[in-house]
């Protein structure tokens, strides 16, 4: 396989054409961020497909069409602190750390946080860290501590944690429903009480590990 026209067929069809994303700052970062390196060897011919690849304790990496539209919602900034709930393989915070000051990434399973801190290192990426914990319930006791929070699995509601430990002016993804139907949505924390929310796509994710239903946030 020619990984380098793979990458290109990738960004161009399935990113470009398919999804709809122009930003050229994230499609460049698509070809910086080598997709491969993070993809288990056993499917690493499936690096580049529109699929969810199979990643140890029965989790999954997000296709590419929706880690590129969350990064193009998202238009992290260089001065920004993000937070991720599921590692998984690192992928993603490796995509975000190009971006941000500073990442950290939740992960609930001892065996993903070795494989995304590995992956990570060996990609001599230092503005990241990741965490053995259940992210579902954001990080620790922290309010308004992150300009981007993006939240890799499916949620029923979106918790108030979340709505509490994102800054004014920063923005939260989530897949929020029930399967097989869920909606990818850019949360806008407007003010100290006030959010605005945009969905920009339906789509089947599978829900965080141990998922909960809070109430909703009463603005």
């Amino acid at each position: 396989m020619n990984i380098e026209q793979a990458r290109t067929n990738m960004i161009d069809e399935q990113i470009r054409t398919g999804g709809g994303v122009r930003a050229q700052d994230v499609l460049d970062l698509l070809k910086v961020v080598k997709r491969e390196h993070f993809v288990p060897p056993a499917y690493a011919d499936f690096a580049f497909a529109e699929t969810e690849i199979p990643l140890p304790c029965g989790e999954n990496m997000l296709k590419p069409m929706i880690e590129a539209c969350i990064l193009e919602a998202l238009a992290v900034k260089t001065h920004e602190y993000v937070l991720e709930i599921g590692a998984g393989s690192g992928y993603m915070a490796a995509l975000l750390a190009h971006r941000a000051r500073h990442v950290t990434t939740l992960e609930i399973e001892p065996e993903l946080k070795a494989m995304a801190e590995n992956n990570l290192a060996n990609y001599d990426i230092a503005n990241v860290d990741v965490v053995l914990a259940n992210g579902e319930r954001g990080w620790g006791d922290v309010d308004a501590s992150f300009d981007v929070i993006v939240i890799s699995g499916g949620l029923a509601t979106l918790p108030d944690v979340f709505l509490r430990q994102v800054k004014v002016g920063g923005r939260i993804a989530a897949f929020i429903g029930e399967a097989p139907c869920l909606s990818a949505q850019i949360t806008t924390r407007l003010s100290e009480k006030s959010y605005n929310t945009v969905t920009l796509f339906e789509t089947s994710v599978k829900a965080l590990r141990t998922p909960f239903a809070p109430p909703h946030f009463r603005f």
